[in-house]
């Protein structure tokens, strides 16, 4: 009678250990396990309005993994998502229906505006000749936390969990002018991705080494990206000592990767997801060759790989 008591004293304690290991394992997350990485360049802007509410939810509806977006600052200090720190003048309108000249664009600086004046500019209805396919909708620059809420509550009716790819658009001359210093640019940033409880899926990249310093002293828990351009002929050795640690990925311009740079970049143990990638036939020979994600403006051609 003692003996039986003490096998149920045992499997109570035992049991529910064993059920919370096995449901660990059962939720393995995409960016950081053996799935090859498809991730969408600015929600997909082959497709759709670039870094858009639009293309980030159509993103979801097709088969990627990761959502691949950009940050600036407004002078309020809001988190607007952005490729260029100003108006692109191929995708603007203005809020009385024009157009911008290239000079008129340039004069238009984000970190210049409060976000409720850059919300009145639309950004998805003009014709975009680069990409034909481009669906054309009225759309504005979303907030970041704007934009977090409606793909998270869209992945969760599709069953999905999102990773995020967020890149820090800072350069060294463009502290105080184009954006703040950088360290209070990857502090805001941040604070965004931790209220919206989303750092465990995030990717912090950027082709400036300082934001990934701030990234590596301050939020060391959070995955960081080292973007790095086709006319950088640095090697990867050289790139890294700059750089002051090694990253858990390594994003190189398509034209850089071959299967020397893969071999290195494995052995330091780096994830390697080139982009921009818009030829199924090239994402095919690089996933072929080992790379371990692509980044590309046409997301629907990953169902074909």
């Amino acid at each position: 009678m003692k003996i039986n008591r003490m096998k149920k004293f045992c499997l109570l304690i035992i049991l529910p250990l064993v059920i919370a290991c096995t449901s660990s394992k059962k939720l393995p997350s995409t960016s950081s396990s053996n799935m090859f990485d498809q991730e969408a360049h600015r929600g997909g802007r082959g497709l759709m309005p670039e870094n858009t509410i639009p293309a980030m939810l159509h993103a979801i509806d097709l088969d990627v993994t990761t959502l691949e977006m950009d940050m600036h600052i407004t002078k309020d200090g809001q988190v607007v998502v952005s490729h260029d720190p100003y108006f692109n003048e191929n995708i603007t309108t203005t809020p009385e229906g024009k157009s911008l000249t290239k000079e008129e664009s340039r004069q238009r600086l984000l970190y210049n505006m409060t976000y409720d004046s850059i919300a009145k500019y639309d950004v998805g209805v003009k014709p975009y000749p680069a990409f034909p396919q481009q669906q054309k909708i009225a759309v504005h620059k979303p907030l970041l936390s704007e934009l977090i809420d409606a793909t998270e509550s869209h992945a969760k009716q599709k069953g999905k969990s999102m990773w995020y790819n967020i890149e820090i658009k800072s350069k060294q001359d463009g502290d105080g002018k184009l954006h703040p210093p950088v360290e209070e640019f990857v502090d805001r940033v941040m604070r965004v991705i931790n209220e919206k409880d989303i750092a465990s899926r995030t990717i912090m990249q950027s082709f400036d080494p300082r934001a990934l310093q701030v990234m590596h002293k301050k939020y060391p828990g959070v995955a960081t990206s080292l973007l790095i351009e086709a006319y950088d002929k640095r090697s990867l050795d050289e790139q890294l000592q700059q750089l002051g640690f090694t990253p858990k990925f390594y994003s190189p311009n398509s034209a850089l990767v071959t299967p020397s740079l893969l071999q290195q970049c494995h052995d330091k143990k780096m994830k390697v997801v080139p982009w921009t990638v818009n030829d199924l036939a090239e994402m095919k020979r690089l996933k072929q060759m080992g790379v371990d994600g692509i980044i590309s403006d046409y997301p629907n051609l990953f169902a074909q790989l």
